[in-house]
């Protein structure tokens, strides 16, 4: 930062000031003296001139209002900015509350205890209370609206200060032997804070001033040092919150009167005077320090005793009391805050967010783009690209620099552990410098390169593209290996302080005055020059001659890095340019050099800036602007000032462009005079800008070859040749319009060439600028028929521009008039308009080399049928069944691949289904050969599932289900066959014939004959032993007993255990004995029985056959029946026991017989579950 004192206003009658308080809000300054004086002061800017902004514009008194109302010595003036309020007390004790009303002020409300002194007043945060304390100890919280709150005697104490915490939930109370003590907001005693700072310090203290940032500006970096405590002695700590163990401590070598926080939190103001080493006088200062105690400036000030310190609200002026004045400084900022390719990065911070806020303001469009950076250093630019500095998180200390565009985005990063104290860029490097050493990065953008510079970049050393030197090792250019960090942190006597660099030189300045010279890219230290003060910002011309040197006392000298040569005339004429070494301005905060002119460059002094060309001095111009660009003659300079009031919305009337004099110059004379003696004046002080703006003059008034004169000398080829087209033109309105055109006045060109009836060239001009719309409006606009084909072009390119910004529906209308059927498609897909799309597909010829896209579009979102058609009509049947195949609409494949005779259906299948096996999907195999009609693969897959699941036991239900489904499946198969039979034969022979062909087909073509043939064997036995035991639980024991027996048939498919589980009970609830006794005599014979297992058996025979003889209680009459005449009788599926009668019941689908009487009471088969007819 860098300040200045700007104005001073005198009291009169000579009363010293004793307190100054300035309104952050309302901007009202108070102070108050001497013999009652109080007075309420306003500063404001009175400019008509818009370009004269901030702290440029003069500032006059707008209110200067005596209050009347004390009779002693004003000692304390504290406002109240939420409510507009002013509370002043004097030495007698007396306090008054002032109120604004109707521009003026007056006394809202009086206070007195005719006790004690009140030595200090805080109001909190939020303006809701006020805390008084009186010099004996008293304590008095009230309410804004003059209640008393609480009260409190502070016994044997005497109170000298007070301040509140943000939150006000603490009061620390500063106590005139210079402890301070913490209390709550009620009163309540909590600790005494331990005062580091003055440790080793002797002799009596006082506390010159508590002052806690509230935070109402955001903070500087997370858990920012934010609570100052200052002594009169000079030493002062700040702390992160009132008990903070390791405060950062400062000894500001002063006595200090009063102290105070900026607006933001990031600068300390301490007030008071310094006594020289070598005279007995004093004088006042004010010492500037950030809030981790860096010292930033010092601030002389004139007069014999400063009483007081205040911010104006927005941080860039400071009034100061001495004696009987109120002197203003002016404050420049720190800003973190670059400018890259018309693009103005600045950063600032807010009360709600931790970290800040960096705003890419791209002034050419008008647009932002905002980024978060945590704990942000510094922001540093050039050319195109911008280096963010900022703090890692981590708990050990490491850095990161960012390189980003100019919007924002990041494009790399590097982590580095020396502190980035000082940053400069070049076009290749980035330059990192901590106290004692310097980091240098060759950064690398993404460009377009070529295979060949790929594969040269990948051969080149890594290495060479991050080093980091100590600054007092003397590096000869030698290839160094990687950086490395460890030699970086070796103290130095003489720490760095400010670095700037161009492409072949970096200058590093250190705090003795002594500035170091290397070579880049290859780091040789050439040269080390002696200043006299030391430098606080260097900066370098454009070809590395001259270097501009700023200290910190605000003094701009040069330095001449290379001799110049004086060969060209040796009369001296060297003198004539000024000789640098003489050169000095002083209260210097800004500089640059012009980027294309060694001797020009442009610097702020106060708030003028002066541009100086060859050491000389333009006449200034009133501004506070940062200067961003110098080029081209023309500088331009942004009022940081103004954007921060609001940084949010930056306005493009804080950019201002300055014309240096040579271009106003000419300008004047080229308008004034004309082309001939303008071009001799250019000839004299040639620059291609002003080649230019003489081409562009002569251009205007048709001076073709002074035009084409002045283009060559500014060698701007694309100028040249367009003089030779207009050359070539004959008429003059025409050569006007072309100018016109050129110039960008289109509007006006296009005017002409409709004057001259050629509204061919108005159209060509107009499709060149891409308005397509105007092209529409002048193609119809026209009397006599127009191009169709140009007509559909315009029609097209308008509903590419909705297209483009998605708005579909506009882009269909004129898709439709231009008849862009691609870009329909697309539209209609976007809009979700399917119908539309199917319209379209009608539409279509065949084969159209769109149809397939459409039947994509049409299969993306699941419209089989609609794809299928497009595909069909472009003769593409492969991608039709692909498409049914991606959605699962196997039966149209299998219809599609019949009708097409395609014959990769099967493979096409059977791909799917191992795809789906392989995610175990089993089930969804059987649907999709069901659905392709391939029902003996899905019979098998299903009897697998069926063997699985009995394996795994699972409920008996489910198997017999499983079974029946497997057994369907077969009988579809049979169908099946038979059907294409019938269809091969059509109509020769009889049924018969067809039954058997298909049979023989049949046989030939199955190769799993235990499926086939006895497809309805596991249902059978999940059936009959599922009934079993329902006859048993109902009580019906014969029966249960002879379904059981009826099970034996089955033992291949239910374990026998099982069976003969389930027969021995069943035999024995019988009182079938004899029975039991075989199945026992069975289950006691099972091979992979353990013999446990079979003792178990054995006992438990034994218990039931001692009490029960093994015969049956009655003979079966089984044996004898069961087989008849013609063989084994049919079982019913009902009752389980076999058929005797002559006519029965019998399923059409399973084939399964019942005894009529029973089935009748069924709708279903017990069976497969069809319905019995």
């Amino acid at each position: 930062m860098f300040i200045y004192l700007s104005k001073k206003i005198a009291i009169p009658n000579n009363i010293h000031l004793k307190c100054v308080s300035w309104n952050k809000d309302q901007g009202f300054i108070a102070c108050g003296g001497d013999d009652g004086l109080l007075r309420v002061l306003k500063l404001e800017t009175q400019t008509d001139d818009a370009k004269v902004k901030g702290l440029a514009a003069p500032s006059n008194l707008s209110m200067n209002q005596t209050l009347e109302g004390h009779s002693g010595a004003v000692q304390v003036v504290t406002w109240n900015e939420q409510y507009e309020k002013l509370t002043t007390s004097d030495q007698n004790g007396l306090i008054i509350v002032w109120m604004l009303y109707k521009g003026a002020w007056y006394e809202e409300m009086i206070n007195n205890r005719n006790k004690s002194v009140v030595r200090s007043m805080s109001w909190n945060a939020d303006g809701q209370k006020i805390c008084i304390v009186y010099e004996d100890g008293a304590v008095i919280v009230g309410s804004v609206d003059g209640n008393r709150i609480w009260g409190k005697e502070l016994k044997g104490n005497q109170l000298a200060h007070v301040a509140w915490s943000p939150d006000s939930k603490i009061l620390l109370f500063g106590m005139a032997n210079g402890e301070v003590h913490i209390y709550d907001n009620q009163g309540n005693f909590i600790m005494k804070m331990t005062i580091s700072c003055l440790t080793n310090a002797t002799g009596a203290v006082s506390i010159a001033g508590i002052h806690w940032y509230a935070g109402t500006g955001g903070y500087v970096e997370p858990d920012c040092p934010c609570l100052a405590i200052c002594f009169d002695n000079g030493r002062c700590q700040i702390m992160r919150y009132e008990n903070d163990e390791n405060p950062v401590c400062i000894d500001t070598m002063m006595n200090v009167v009063s102290i105070q926080w900026n607006h933001c939190g990031s600068v300390l103001a301490v007030a008071g005077s310094l006594r020289a080493s070598n005279v007995d006088k004093e004088f006042n200062v004010v010492q500037f320090y950030t809030p981790f105690g860096e010292h930033l400036r010092t601030l002389k000030v004139p007069g014999k005793q400063m009483t007081g310190v205040a911010w104006e609200g927005g941080g860039l002026r400071i009034g100061l009391a001495v004696d009987s004045y109120i002197y203003f400084a002016n404050i420049r900022p720190d800003y973190k805050w670059g400018y890259c390719c018309s693009t103005v990065v600045y950063a600032y911070t807010k009360p709600e967010r931790q970290e800040y806020c960096v705003v890419f303001w791209d002034t050419k469009n008008n647009e932002k783009f905002v980024k978060y950076v945590k704990s942000l250093m510094s922001i540093t630019t050039s050319g195109d690209f911008c280096i963010l500095a900022s703090k890692t998180d981590d708990t050990q200390p490491q850095y990161v620099l960012i390189l980003c565009n100019s919007i924002g985005t990041p494009l790399d990063s590097k982590y580095i552990d020396i502190d980035p104290l000082f940053v400069t860029m070049t076009k290749t490097h980035v330059i990192a410098a901590s106290k004692e050493a310097f980091y240098l990065w060759q950064y690398r953008v993404a460009k377009k390169l070529t295979a060949l510079e790929i594969n040269q970049l990948t051969r080149t050393k890594k290495e060479g593209r991050e080093r980091v030197y100590h600054i007092d090792s003397n590096p000869s250019g030698a290839t160094d290996s990687g950086p490395d960090f460890a030699k970086a942190f070796t103290a130095t006597r003489d720490p760095i302080c400010c670095i700037t660099a161009t492409d072949k030189t970096l200058i590093v300045g250190r705090e003795s005055g002594t500035v170091h010279r290397y070579s880049l890219p290859n780091v040789v230290l050439i040269q080390k020059y002696t200043l006299n003060n030391r430098a606080y910002y260097l900066s370098l011309n454009c070809n590395s001659s001259r270097l501009a040197v700023i200290d910190i006392a605000g003094v701009l000298t040069l330095l001449d890095l290379e001799v110049r040569n004086s060969t060209d005339d040796s009369t001296g004429n060297h003198a004539s340019a000024g000789d640098p070494s003489k050169f000095e301005r002083k209260d210097v905060w800004d500089m640059k050099w012009a980027n294309d002119n060694p001797d020009l460059f442009a610097m702020m002094e106060k708030t003028r800036m002066y541009v100086f060309r060859n050491l000389d001095p333009e006449e200034p111009i009133q501004t506070s602007g940062y200067i961003c660009n110098f080029e081209d003659l023309e500088i331009k300079s942004v009022l940081l000032d103004e954007i921060m009031k609001d940084p949010e919305r930056p306005n493009k009337d804080n950019l201002i462009n300055f014309e240096i004099r040579s271009l106003r110059d000419s300008r004047a004379l080229i308008e004034k005079v004309g082309i001939e003696d303008a071009s001799q004046f250019i000839e004299d002080n040639p620059h291609p800008r002003l080649w230019r703006l003489l081409a562009e003059a002569a251009l205007q008034k048709l001076d073709l070859k002074m035009a084409e004169q002045a283009f060559v000398r500014c060698k701007d080829y694309q100028g040249i040749e367009f003089v030779k087209r207009l050359g070539n033109l004959q008429s003059e309105p025409m050569k006007q319009a072309e100018v016109a055109a050129y110039f960008g006045s289109f509007e006006e060109a296009e005017r002409m060439y409709l004057d001259m009836d050629r509204r061919d060239l108005a159209i060509s001009l107009r499709i060149k600028l891409g308005d397509w719309f105007r092209v529409l409006q002048l193609l119809k606009s026209g009397s006599g028929d127009c191009d169709d084909s140009l007509l559909e072009q315009a029609y097209n390119a308008v509903g590419d521009y909705f297209a483009d910004r998605q708005k579909w529906v506009n882009a269909v209308q004129y898709y439709l008039q231009g008849r862009n059927q691609e870009r329909l498609a697309e539209c209609y897909y976007m809009l979700e308009d399917y119908d539309g799309l199917e319209r379209l597909t009608a539409l279509l010829p065949e084969n159209h080399k769109l149809l397939p896209e459409i039947g994509q579009m049409f299969a993306t979102v699941g419209m089989c049928e609609q794809a299928v058609n497009a595909y069909l009509k472009c003769n593409q049947p492969k991608a039709a069944v692909d498409t049914c195949v991606h959605l699962n609409q196997w039966n149209k494949a299998v219809e599609l691949t019949r009708t097409f005779n395609m014959k990769e259906i099967k493979s096409l299948l059977s791909k799917y289904a191992s795809h789906l096996l392989e995610k175990n999907k089993t089930l969804e195999v059987v649907e999709l050969y069901r659905k392709a009609h391939h029902f003996l693969d899905a019979a098998k897959l299903m009897f697998k599932i069926a063997d699985e699941e009995a394996e795994k036991r699972t409920r008996p239900l489910r198997v017999k289900k499983l079974y029946v489904l497997a057994a369907r499946l077969v009988e579809n198969y049979h169908e099946q066959v038979k059907t294409s039979q019938q269809s091969k034969a059509k109509g020769k022979k009889s049924e018969a014939t067809f039954a058997l062909a298909g049979l023989l087909e049949e046989e030939a073509t199955s190769s799993d004959n235990r499926i086939v043939d006895n497809a309805w064997r596991g249902a059978e036995a999940y059936h009959f032993f599922l009934l079993a035991q329902r006859q048993l639980y109902e009580g019906y024991m014969e029966n249960a007993m002879r379904t059981a027996l009826h099970l034996r048939e089955y033992e291949d498919i239910i374990p026998v255990v099982e069976i003969y589980s389930l027969l021995a009970i069943c035999a024995a609830a019988n009182q079938a004995f004899g029975t039991c006794s075989q199945a026992f005599i069975k289950l006691e014979s099972l091979e992979n029985l353990n013999p446990e297992q079979r003792q178990l058996y054995e006992d438990l025979a034994l218990e039931i056959f001692t009490k029960h003889t093994p015969k049956d209680s009655h003979t079966l009459v089984l044996d004898a029946s069961s087989v008849g005449a013609v063989g084994k009788l049919p079982t019913c599926i009902v009752t389980g026991l076999p058929i005797q009668e002559y006519q029965f019941w019998m399923c059409s689908v399973c084939k399964h017989c019942a005894l009529e009487h029973e089935i009748r009471k069924y709708n279903c088969c017990p069976l497969c579950h069809s319905p019995v007819s």
